[in-house]
Formats: structure tokens, sequence, C-alpha cells
């Protein structure tokens, strides 16, 4: 559960987005094999035991402190409400905590190291949402999770809330010019979340949900303007191979403080 995508499912998104950005294409000189796709073919493979092996240690010693301070009435209420209902409410509980937690990796220099790998793309397509550091991929979802488990919603209602996410965020990363029409205020869609990633400064740490862009309305980071962004990534030299990149955060660590404040404010999601 605690994977970005299944193996299995993997052979079906390929089957379908790869076609699909052909198809409808956002930016239509953009080659199916662009750059670096190779590097994040290695984050969709290798990156998996790593960020469950991770969350189970996070979520699960969090756990063991979140249960002395969640009344049982609240958890019996929970499981006592039909499943569809507890979909919907593990819907908006996890993604206020993932906005909360992607909001953190931007506006800390420390957080943002890793965040950094992920807006190091600079062309959008449906590989890129797999190129996540696995540590901002473990803490950003236990801060999903772990309030779902806290509060004792069904397997049933996080599985319905993991398959919206996995297939959500491979959607929204996608080369493809759908658009929602007004449901774009509350569904999140490839034209709220490749401005996250716009390497222009009016959308610098913007659009931070990852299903529920009315969060940011709320939040006061919402911003989603009729046209769609020429450029993405970051100005910072970060690395484009993946050895290179799950080192990075620590090696930017270790220089000096003026020139990582600096490269700070040059980031996009």
């Amino acid at each position: 559960m605690f994977d970005l995508i299944d193996f299995k499912a993997v052979p079906v998104i390929a089957l379908i987005f790869i076609p699909l950005e052909q198809l409808l294409p956002l930016h239509g000189d953009q080659p199916a094999a662009r750059r670096h796709w190779l590097n994040d073919v290695f984050y969709l493979f290798f990156n998996g035991i790593v960020i469950k092996v991770g969350m189970l240690l996070v979520v699960g010693s969090a756990m063991l402190l979140a249960q002395r301070f969640i009344p049982e009435g609240l958890i019996a209420a929970v499981q006592s409400q039909p499943v569809w209902l507890q979909a919907i409410e593990a819907l908006l509980i996890a993604d206020i905590g993932f906005y909360l937690a992607h909001r953190a990796f931007h506006a800390v220099p420390f957080l943002w190291r890793f965040h950094a790998i992920h807006h190091s793309i600079e062309e959008m397509d449906w590989l890129a949402a797999h190129r996540v550091h696995p540590v901002d991929q473990i803490l950003t979802k236990s801060a999903s999770f772990l309030p779902l488990f806290a509060l004792g919603f069904s397997g049933e209602a996080v599985l319905v809330y993991t398959l919206i996410y996995h297939w959500q965020s491979v959607f929204i990363h996608s080369n493809t010019r759908i658009k929602f029409g007004p449901l774009r205020w509350l569904i999140a869609s490839p034209q709220f979340h490749h401005w996250h990633h716009a390497n222009e400064r009016q959308a610098y740490d913007k659009n931070f949900a990852g299903q529920l862009p009315f969060l940011d309305l709320i939040g006061g980071t919402l911003f989603m303007p009729h046209r769609m962004p020429e450029k993405y990534g970051v100005d910072e030299p970060v690395p484009q191979l993946y050895h290179q990149q799950l080192v990075y955060p620590f090696v930017a660590a270790a220089e000096p403080a003026a020139p990582l404040a600096e490269a700070s404010t040059a980031k996009s999601e």
C-alpha cells in the first residue's frame, strides 16, 4: 500500500499514458524519450522498497504516540460510518496532511534540498511523478497516511484514497492538455500541477495540494492562469543522475549558508 505504484500496474499505466501524451500533448515538440527519462525509470523501480520500509518505521513509531491521544470514541465514530463516507473523509484529511507537509518542504531550506530533486524535472510527463527523493516521499506520505490510521479509517477507505493518489499523481504530471473546466477548482489536473513545477517567479510556492485545489484557495497558495507554463525546473544546479540525486541534499547541506538561502528561493513543484 505504501509504494508509490504497484509494479503490476506499471504496464497498464504506460499503455494508457504513453499513447495519451502522443494524442493530446500539451507540449507537442517534447519526445516520448525526453531528457533524463531513464533516470526516472530508476526511481520507478528502485524507490519502492526504501519508501515502504521508511514509512513503516515513521508511521509505526508515530502510531505508538497517537494511540495515547486519540479518544476511542472518535475512532469508533469513524469506523461506524459507511465506507463511501469514510473514503471521502480520508481523501480530505490525507490531502490536508499532504498540503501541509508539501508546503513545509518548500518553506524549510533543509527539507527543500530533498524536494528540489522532484522540481529538477525540466520536461513534464507521466514518468516525472516518480522522481521523488525517498526522504521526501517517506515524510510527505506519512503526513497523509498517519491521520488515517490513527483515526481508525477502514482498510477499504484507505485503499480508495491510495488508488486515487497513485493514478492522479501520474495524471497531473503528464504531458497532456486535458482540462477540467469549472471542476479544475475541485479536482487537481495537469493545468493545476504543472504550474507548481513552473520555473516562473509568480508560480513559486503555489499549488501544494495533491488532489484538492480548493485547499490552496483556502491557504492562499492557488495559482492557475488560463495559459500553461513554458519552462519547468529550478535554477540551482541539481545533478541529473539517480545516485547523485540521492546524496545531493546531504552534499548541499555542507555548502555555505548564503548560497543555499539564495538557491531555496529559486524553487517551483
